[in-house]
């Protein structure tokens, strides 16, 4: 049990470190938004077995589901980037608003 904790932290920071270091493409932006998504259901998994309580496995199918919806709509951005752009960099880009 212990064990799968310290695996899931360390999943998560991993998938903080990405976030933060490698912001370079928007490709690593979303693969680390993926690991962060995981890493969380991932520990909802482990103490709902461990609590023996059903509520935390259907919230962590629900987060798997938004995740497949988010890289969904993730990708179809990382694509009509790529269409304007011509590349998946992020580095000088300003959001208007």
């Amino acid at each position: 049990m212990v064990k799968l904790i310290i695996f899931t932290l360390y999943l998560f920071n991993v998938a903080l470190w990405g976030i933060f270091v490698f912001k370079t493409t928007l490709i690593n932006i979303l693969i680390s938004l993926e690991l962060l998504l995981l890493a969380v259901s991932l520990y909802f998994i482990i103490f709902a077995v461990y609590l023996n309580d059903i509520g935390g496995i259907a919230f962590a199918l629900y987060i798997l589901t938004v995740a497949g919806a988010e890289s969904a709509v993730g990708l179809a951005i990382l694509l009509n980037f790529y269409r304007l752009r011509g590349d998946i960099e992020i580095h000088g880009y300003r959001v208007r608003g």
